[in-house]
């Protein structure tokens, strides 16, 4: 394995939408301690940590925008944690992968990245299909199961299967990761 980096996806979020209470923000609040100590960690070991966020349809909106957003809002301390720092890269996607249609393979290329650990949500959608996106472009993939939030935790653990199985992924505990710097 070369260089890695830490993709954080779509954990700069308002929550504001249908039944997030009763199957999603479970999850997320579970998951948030690990993320967070996942990119402390990975800032630490001088690991490159991209955040990849859905702009919700807010096609005006940049990064800074949504970061407001989502700390102006209710479920700021969920946010809070993660909240890039003066050395994070972001990158606005618009569709599940964070591949699809952003500049995100380029940004790789350029920092000479081949290894991805995938973290946020949602392990059954935006996680799966954002793998199958690294592994088809010759990326090796972490995925931290205990960093990762799911609406249905039955699919997120066939997503997870599929990850290891059908995409050669590592998945793993959080703790596994960086627990010494990591790139040279």
């Amino acid at each position: 394995m070369g260089k890695s980096a830490l993709i954080v996806i779509d954990m700069i979020n308002t929550y504001d939408y249908p039944d997030v209470d009763l199957l999603l923000l479970p999850s997320v609040e579970k998951v948030v301690p690990q993320v967070a100590a996942l990119i402390e960690r990975a800032r630490s070991s001088d690991v490159p940590v991209i955040y990849v966020n859905d702009n919700f349809g807010e096609w005006r909106s940049h990064h800074g925008e949504l970061l407001d957003k989502a700390l102006a809002g209710p479920n700021a301390p969920l946010v809070e944690p993660l909240h890039p720092d003066d050395d994070s890269l972001f990158v606005v996607k618009a569709r599940h992968s964070i591949f699809f249609e952003t500049p995100l393979s380029y940004l790789l290329s350029q920092q000479k990245i081949d290894h991805l650990v995938l973290c946020g949500q949602v392990t059954e959608q935006c996680v799966l299909y954002s793998a199958l996106d690294a592994h088809i472009r010759h990326f090796d993939v972490s995925v931290p199961r205990d960093a990762v939030a799911h609406i249905h935790a039955d699919l997120a653990d066939a997503a997870l299967r599929m990850m290891e199985r059908n995409m050669g992924a590592r998945v793993c505990g959080s703790h596994e990761l960086w627990s010494e710097p990591a790139n040279p």
